[in-house]
């Protein structure tokens, strides 16, 4: 059994602090999250097709210009303010607390991105699933998501052919819930699946008191069973179930 095996199979759940790696562009600034650096020992800063979680910042009367990624599920998660996207399809998209959008890179997809002067100041997070192959047909969605219900989780993507609003071309599901100070709800889990749990906002408890994560903070939770989360102040919750063994490729511009 080699280290990260060993180190699955001794604990179920793994947290990890702030990430220190970041880069500041003045008016765009970002956090990058590598959750397979929860796991010890681990040789992937991914984690099967999640290969990175990045908090984004844009002022406002900022412009990201026109760029290319490709070979990666970009997903666009805006609970705090407003991103404005356009691309050489035509397409003008806001995303926001109301909308999610799924960018399908594939062989290659140019976008910019905005806030105007007026917009509020823009915190969201950027997700960067790994697809189980290369050179896939480039494809956008943007779709309303539904309203939040308090303390319950909102499923927003998830395999092609699911029942979440949206989908990405791998074995990965997300999850947001906004859970009440106080209020416990259940990690989503399935036999062989592994969920990792990012706290945008506020501070929970998982397990039996068994780890604390707060603001920004993170944990990987590789078990089988059902893990309580409970809120010790109102927070903003980030889920994503993984298939570990999921096919992936990693050429992604920037998950890889």
């Amino acid at each position: 059994m080699d280290e990260s095996s060993s180190a699955r199979a001794q604990s179920r759940i793994h947290t990890a602090p702030r990430t220190d790696v970041s880069q500041n562009q003045g008016k765009f600034r970002i956090h990058l999250n590598f959750p397979g650096h929860n796991l010890p020992g681990h040789d992937d800063h991914g984690y099967g097709p999640l290969a990175t979680v990045v908090e984004s910042f844009m002022d406002p009367g900022t412009l990201i210009r026109m760029h290319q990624h490709r070979n990666e599920e970009i997903i666009s998660w805006g609970p705090d303010g407003v991103m404005r996207h356009d691309d050489r399809q035509g397409n003008e998209l806001v995303t926001d607390d109301e909308h999610l959008m799924v960018m399908g890179a594939g062989s290659g997809f140019w976008h910019a991105e905005e806030t105007l002067a007026d917009d509020p100041p823009l915190r969201m997070l950027q997700i960067f699933v790994r697809p189980p192959s290369l050179g896939l047909d480039p494809s956008i969605q943007h779709e309303p998501i539904p309203e939040y219900t308090a303390n319950e989780w909102r499923h927003l993507f998830g395999p092609e052919g699911g029942d979440a609003p949206l989908y990405v071309r791998n074995d990965a599901e997300f999850y947001d819930c906004r859970l009440e100070s106080g209020a416990t709800v259940t990690l989503p889990s399935r036999a062989g699946w592994d969920t990792y749990l990012y706290v945008f906002d506020g501070a929970v408890t998982l397990g039996d008191g068994e780890a604390h994560i707060g603001f920004t903070e993170s944990a990987l939770v590789t078990a089988d069973d059902e893990v309580p989360v409970t809120a010790t102040e109102d927070s903003t919750l980030a889920a994503f179930h993984i298939n570990p063994d999921a096919p992936i490729t990693r050429q992604g511009t920037i998950g890889r």
